[in-house]
């Protein structure tokens, strides 16, 4: 975890890198992973076993979804080099069956249609990991990089001419480039949750 954590990202992560680490040869390594992309599947599973350890399902189905989205957020949130590649390795293992039975099983006791579960459930899925995807692309990131985003923003935003984007003018001073915080994303999911068809609390 701490050579992904310590990277530059999913993408430059290699069974070489991993074998030195570990003081190795990477012809060991396949023996137990067939390529690159099956270990990357591992170790994001080995996340979500972290983050489902001490589960347990309790509450109404938004309170169980909302816990599980949390657990998601709060682990990838100490490894943002390999969050933002999230959305390239989906899991595969016993920590993804169990996140995704327990989603699936939540959707069904809050009474949604049986012919909706599975669209609902990539719904959730698919907003959950593209904001953390995001969130961890922004802090991974390098600060002069960060500090360059910024500057190009504020240069769109408060330059922007009142007559012609008049609106952007009014808000400009308050609004910032794309990022938020834990307390963001949760209410971000919890208007796609007002939505989902739920015919039980």
């Amino acid at each position: 975890m701490e050579l992904v954590s310590a990277s530059d990202g999913a993408d430059s992560f290699s069974m070489r890198k991993l074998a030195a680490a570990l003081g190795t040869d990477s012809s060991s390594l396949y023996r137990h992973f067939r390529n690159r992309t099956e270990l990357m599947l591992a170790v994001v599973d080995h996340v979500l076993i972290q983050a489902m350890r001490d589960y347990r399902r309790q509450g109404n189905w938004r309170e169980r979804l909302t816990d599980l989205i949390l657990r998601s957020w709060d682990a990838y949130a100490l490894l943002p080099q390999l969050a933002k590649d999230a959305s390239h390795y989906p899991g595969s293992g016993p920590g993804s069956q169990l996140v995704i039975d327990e989603t699936l099983r939540a959707l069904s006791d809050a009474g949604v249609p049986e012919q909706l579960i599975p669209e609902w459930y990539h719904r959730l899925v698919t907003l959950v990991v593209s904001l953390i995807s995001a969130h961890a692309a922004s802090r991974s990131s390098g600060p002069d990089e960060q500090k360059q985003r910024l500057e190009a923003f504020r240069v769109i935003t408060l330059g922007a001419d009142p007559a012609v984007f008049p609106t952007l003018a009014h808000y400009s001073s308050r609004i910032d480039p794309i990022g938020f915080d834990r307390a963001s994303f949760h209410a971000t999911v919890q208007l796609l949750l007002d939505a989902v068809p739920a015919h039980q609390e």
